[in-house]
């Protein structure tokens, strides 16, 4: 049968040994392989009319094409924000403009499964196994729905796709961030200074939690738990004395937000609703240095969170994942997305990623009144705490 495989969302570490895996899996088992370019981009925007348009949009895929791309980071597939269900009236293909019923206005909604689902059928394309989070999976459920067979691959720096333990991008999220917080301390401590490092982390503060539990931060601001900054000026400037080299550190998710605040959000929403985040480590630094007199340094990690090559972890389970899945189409499932439970490799209904929210357990790995991780018990807990 013939699979096609997309990268959809933010990309991560991970992507690329996933795909290669997957392809060599797939086609040791007697199936061809294509690659859809841009995430779900590359389905909307495929012209069954134009012969030029399967070069934008697909790329076949064998094992020549994905002998080196493991060594690297990233998604060679390349990636979007497309949802083909969500398409604004102005952000729609030329080819897929009706001016017989032309649009409202600019800014209405309009729906392309069916389109999607046509040009599936065209290109042969029996199975579909997308790699993304839940925005990117919840199209993924769409066209099961609809009745097209799909196996999901679950991706995010995040690690909040809901009904896994683990998604490909966490393990070397974490591990970047431990090293630049840890390199931060260099110049904080020189100066003698306060330190705010933002971090990724919409709704979920889960990678910057465990970040800043695993490397030993003064205080840590998550998404799920609003601060107040003038209690958090009390507490690090407590730290800064402690600390016989004078300075302090502090972490903050880019989706963490002032008590009685707003996230800071800016810019256009996506198809999937969401407006960029950052640049609420700036302002608590501000504040910081309103309320304290100290110098601060203020320092977004964000994409460097997701750069470069993948850890082990996340060579181990995207190249795990990828068996799974070529193994559930090669036995006839599908609408089943693999995953991570208890710390065994397993599949679930792909209807669960869009059942329920993944948010961090504040009762048993943060203490709220410190702003600061606490874990209270580890027994019987799986490797990331969940």
């Amino acid at each position: 049968m013939k699979i096609g495989v997309l990268t959809g969302g933010g990309d991560v570490p991970g992507l690329n040994p996933c795909i290669k895996a997957l392809v060599e899996r797939a086609i040791d088992e007697g199936h061809e392989v294509v690659g859809i370019r841009r995430g779900w981009w590359g389905l909307l925007h495929f012209d069954r009319e134009d012969p030029e348009s399967y070069a934008r949009c697909m790329i076949p895929l064998d094992k020549g094409v994905v002998r080196t791309v493991d060594r690297t980071g990233g998604t060679f597939l390349h990636t979007s924000r497309t949802n083909p269900q969500k398409v604004r009236a102005k952000d729609t293909p030329e080819f897929l403009k009706d001016p017989e019923n032309p649009p409202k206005n600019e800014n209405e909604i309009l729906d392309f499964t069916p389109h999607v689902l046509k040009n599936l059928e065209f290109l042969g394309i029996d199975r579909l196994i997308p790699i993304g989070g839940d925005d990117t999976l919840s199209f993924g459920e769409r066209l099961h729905r609809e009745g097209f067979p799909v196996v999901a691959i679950p991706k995010t720096m995040d690690n909040d796709v809901y009904g896994t333990d683990y998604c490909i991008g966490f393990g070397t999220a974490v591990t970047r961030s431990v090293q630049f917080i840890h390199q931060l301390r260099t110049s904080t401590g020189s100066h003698e200074r306060i330190a705010v490092v933002e971090l990724f982390g919409r709704n979920s503060g889960e990678t910057s939690l465990i970040s800043s539990y695993l490397a030993s931060v003064d205080r840590a601001l998550i998404s799920e738990v609003p601060f107040d900054v003038e209690k958090l000026a009390e507490l690090v400037m407590r730290d800064k004395r402690a600390n016989p080299s004078n300075y302090a550190m502090v972490t903050i998710s880019e989706g963490a937000h002032f008590l009685g605040g707003q996230v800071v959000e800016y810019g256009e929403a996506d198809a999937y609703g969401h407006r960029k985040l950052g640049g609420i480590g700036e302002l608590t630094g501000e504040a910081l240095k309103k309320l304290t007199g100290e110098h601060i340094i203020y320092q977004q990690v964000s994409y460097l969170m997701r750069s470069g090559a993948p850890d082990a972890l996340d060579l181990m389970v995207g190249v795990n994942y990828a068996n799974l899945a070529v193994q559930l189409i090669t036995s006839g499932s599908s609408g089943r997305m693999v995953a991570l439970r208890d710390g065994a490799y397993t599949h679930i209904a792909m209807s669960t990623v869009t059942s329920g929210v993944k948010r961090v357990d504040v009762s048993e790995l943060y203490d709220p009144e410190e702003y600061r991780p606490k874990v209270r018990h580890v027994l019987g807990k799986p490797m990331f705490l969940y």
